[in-house]
């Protein structure tokens, strides 16, 4: 089969015929280079450095989280120094990280970067946006996990002299800059949905706290006024504690992980956030689910209404009495729970969950039903609202993903 009209064959695939093959040295001014390898450590005296595992494949920005501070400080003419736009891409790590790419974009100060990453500096800002893109694509990683040199028992390594002579498929000016532009766009409605799904589960995380203890009433519900000090905190005057084993039954399932069946017909809950699936049930109706041991120990929750089956180390808790709406219980068990088994240890972490934990810790409840329903109905809503949110995010990455693949090839032309 011929080539496409408009498009060449070359040593980095077809592409358009206007676009040229560029090696990285010369795209750049400065660079490869490695970055400081000295000893460091906090001192509010000396130069920030980067102190990051791996580059992430997206912007730094440079934050209390993300630098620590020399011992000694660093002349400012130093070639280690950032400036913004430079590109830095991880010389050394697993092989799953090594060559991952990332572009600078602040602040403006002295920072410098270290050893396991290398610092392109590039002639024009707009290719070291271009490079950066393509160095995470799959064409990128191919070339990356192509030269990064290693054996059992040592980290894969990319030496500069071998980042130099790679290959890049450089647009014509001005598609190079529209390409950018319609990428950042993209990026930025990414951003904007990560920003905002923050917003909304830490409002939710809030009212929560709020609602679930009593701080706050919902309109209608407040028959007495005034708090209350309880083994739970203070709570209102007119809201009462119970036990767990007081308000529903608490046992476990009986199934072995291998139960498990690929599309089966009902919800599976085994010691994982992870829900499986199983041709058979052993439960039906309401109830609350909590890994009784592993890596999900106090960390795992599920809730469900409708028939499933459950693993023999995950405890089933339902047969709700009536005073107790089963969504306001998940709710509550599900934030408090890994606080009172933490509590209950003397270890920084808890192995295994004894009945015990569940059946006696107490609940704080409002004095009728229809007010646990009401909050139960405000806080569904927020999580509805989060997961449309996710859903579009999910949704602009796919979509981000298949454009820059035929954006970065010339598959579809901007211009």
């Amino acid at each position: 089969m011929g080539l496409k009209p408009g498009y060449k064959q070359t040593d980095v695939g077809v592409i358009p015929e206007d676009w040229v093959v560029s090696s990285l040295h010369s795209l750049v001014k400065l660079g490869p280079k490695n970055g400081y390898s000295g000893q460091s450590d906090r001192d509010p005296r000396g130069t920030a450095t980067l102190s990051l595992p791996a580059t992430s494949s997206g912007r730094i920005v440079l934050n209390g989280e993300t630098i620590k501070y020399l011992l000694k400080p660093i002349p400012k003419d130093s070639p280690l120094f950032l400036e913004v736009g430079d590109v830095l891409v991880q010389r050394s790590n697993t092989a799953e990280l090594v060559g991952t790419t990332a572009v600078y974009q602040g602040p403006e100060a002295t920072f410098i970067y270290p050893d396991l990453m290398m610092r392109l500096r590039f002639k024009r800002p707009v290719e070291g946006e271009w490079f950066w893109r393509y160095a995470n694509s799959r064409m990128g990683r191919t070339f990356f996990r192509s030269i990064a040199a290693g054996s059992t028992g040592t980290m894969p390594k990319i030496s500069g002299d071998k980042l130099r002579e790679m290959l890049v498929p450089v647009p014509p000016a001005p598609e190079l800059e529209a390409i950018a532009e319609t990428l950042s766009d993209s990026d930025a409605l990414i951003e904007f949905l990560e920003q905002l799904i923050t917003k909304k589960r830490q409002l939710k995380q809030g009212s929560m706290q709020e609602l679930l203890t009593g701080k706050k009433r919902l309109p209608g519900f407040e028959k007495k006024t005034g708090y209350k000090k309880s083994d739970v905190g203070v709570i209102p005057v007119d809201w009462d504690l119970y036990t767990i084993d007081s308000l529903a039954s608490i046992t476990t399932g009986s199934r072995n992980t291998q139960d498990s069946v690929d599309e089966g017909l009902y919800p599976f809950f085994v010691r994982s956030q992870t829900v499986e699936r199983i041709n058979s049930y052993s439960f039906e109706g309401e109830a609350v689910l909590t890994a009784g041991d592993g890596v999900g120990t106090g960390k795992v929750f599920h809730y469900i209404n409708g028939r499933f089956d459950a693993h023999q180390r995950v405890y089933r808790i339902s047969n709700f009495a009536e005073n107790l709406n089963g969504y306001f219980f998940y709710l509550y068990f599900s934030n408090h729970f890994y606080s009172r088994i933490m509590q209950m240890t003397a270890k920084s972490s808890v192995d295994s969950v004894r009945r015990e934990m569940i059946a006696k810790m107490l609940i704080p409840l409002p004095p009728n039903k229809d007010e646990q329903t009401a909050i139960a109905a405000v806080l569904s809503d927020m999580d509805a609202e989060i997961a449309t949110l996710e859903t579009k995010l999910t949704k602009a990455r796919e979509l981000k993903t298949g454009m820059m693949q035929e954006l970065l090839t010339g598959r579809i032309r901007l211009i």
